[in-house]
């Protein structure tokens, strides 16, 4: 900026420096038409009447050639001193002006006709009045500039300091704000400008990470907890057999052991897959996944006991995605379904435009509509104590959620035709000849 302001005043001075040269030589041209007016049928007394502009002005009238016809009283009796050759505007100075006109004389030639004769009119003037002007500017702005400078640096650091003040207070309150405590926010100025966008930017950014600690705090709590269980049973099984070496049952001892530390498996597996799903790993394979074949096998690996299971499924209808992920979402879902029906499990699949529709509908106690959304929570167990007697650590429809999102579907609950839960998985479809293979 400042060196906008030093080129902006030597611009100012150059411009005021032309313009009264530009000025001196209007007037002289002025003085020529004057004296031009001025001549009668005898042509011109001597000396020649001064300029009604300025007093300072001097003139000679040539002849044709080049001899003077008259002039003002300071060039009375002298020869010629300026001459203005065919095809030119510009005066030419002769020798005779050596000593009698300075070298920074402006000097302006004018041809008329006077009388029916050509003459040349030379006018001119010395530079003092530029030389003034020239010295008088450079005055002020000698002492002027600096003046300047320094207004023009302090209103600059007064309004660059004003604009930044909100950048500061944000600065300032997003290094105060730390891990332990993330409810706090940034000041929002009142103008909704680049910088009031940028504080609800911040504040925006803030809210969600106090979101994502949250659960990652209730996620970390709530994982001890369920890991805490196996591992206190495991424990608690052992310390009795140790107590009572010779009479323990050891067979059975053990097998309780093993039932304890298949669900800690389960439920290790389960949290690597939230965390998967967390770092947006599930569903980075695509393939072609044929539903009948999937849900068969599923159905085949599941201990339904006395429940009758159904299926029902469009022939070469298939799903595009991770075939081990769609595997697990499906099977969570089914095994809620197992868990808790009451005489029957149904499933079915069909397309529905370019996705693929999976139902499972179960006869148990159903979900209540204002707990179908939350179910999917993790860690969510509408009943504790009864999903934890039947070994339900409360992720698995929660993953079931977390795998259909990350292959572009969705899981939901809708009203059931019977008392049961009816869920509905939709998965993008896929056709044989837009198959990937891993």
């Amino acid at each position: 900026m400042t060196t906008a302001i030093l080129a902006g005043m030597l611009l100012m001075f150059v411009v005021q420096t032309n313009s009264v040269r530009q000025n001196l030589s209007g007037g002289l041209g002025e003085y020529a038409t004057q004296i031009e007016r001025g001549a009668t049928g005898n042509g011109w007394t001597t000396p020649l009447a001064r300029s009604t502009f300025d007093a300072v002005y001097e003139a000679q009238v040539l002849a044709a050639d080049g001899s003077v016809l008259a002039s003002t009283a300071s060039l009375a009796g002298q020869p010629a001193v300026y001459s203005l050759p065919d095809g030119t505007d510009q005066p030419l100075r002769l020798p005779a002006a050596s000593g009698i006109v300075p070298d920074s004389a402006i000097v302006v030639g004018t041809r008329a006709t006077v009388n029916g004769e050509p003459v040349v009119i030379i006018t001119g003037t010395d530079t003092g009045i530029l030389d003034l002007v020239t010295s008088e500017f450079g005055r002020v702005l000698l002492i002027g500039m600096p003046i300047i400078l320094v207004l023009s640096i302090v209103a600059v650091w007064l309004i660059v300091g004003r604009a930044l003040r909100p950048v500061e207070q944000i600065r300032r309150s997003v290094n105060d704000i730390t891990s332990d405590d993330l409810s706090r926010r940034v000041p929002e100025p009142m103008v909704g400008d680049e910088i009031g966008q940028l504080a609800l930017t911040m504040n925006r950014m803030l809210t969600r990470l106090e979101v994502s600690a949250l659960k990652q705090r209730q996620f970390v709590a709530d994982a001890s907890h369920e890991l805490r269980s196996p591992l206190a049973a495991i424990r608690t099984t052992l310390e009795v057999g140790i107590a009572h070496p010779d009479s323990a049952p050891w067979p059975v001892i053990a097998a309780r052991a093993a039932e304890q530390s298949i669900r800690l498996e389960t439920l290790l597996q389960q949290l690597l897959v939230l965390a998967k799903a967390d770092e947006g790993e599930l569903g980075a394979r695509g393939e072609r996944v044929d539903i009948a074949e999937l849900i068969a096998r599923i159905v085949a690996s599941t201990r339904v006991g006395a429940l009758t299971v159904t299926v029902a499924v469009t022939p070469g209808l298939a799903a595009r995605g991770n075939a081990q992920d769609l595997d697990r979402l499906v099977r969570n879902i089914v095994d809620n379904a197992v868990r808790y029906a009451s005489t029957t499990v149904a499933i079915s699949a069909c397309p529905v435009a370019d996705t693929a529709v999976i139902e499972i509908v179960d006869d148990g106690p159903g979900i209540p509509a204002a707990e179908r959304e939350r179910v999917f929570e993790r860690f969510v167990r509408l009943d504790s104590s009864r999903n934890r007697s039947k070994g339900n650590s409360g992720l698995g429809l929660s993953i079931a959620a977390e795998i259909a999102h990350a292959h572009g579907g969705q899981v939901h609950i809708t009203e059931s035709l019977t008392t049961g839960a009816h869920f509905v998985v939709v998965l993008p479809a896929a056709t044989r000849d837009l198959s990937l293979k891993p």
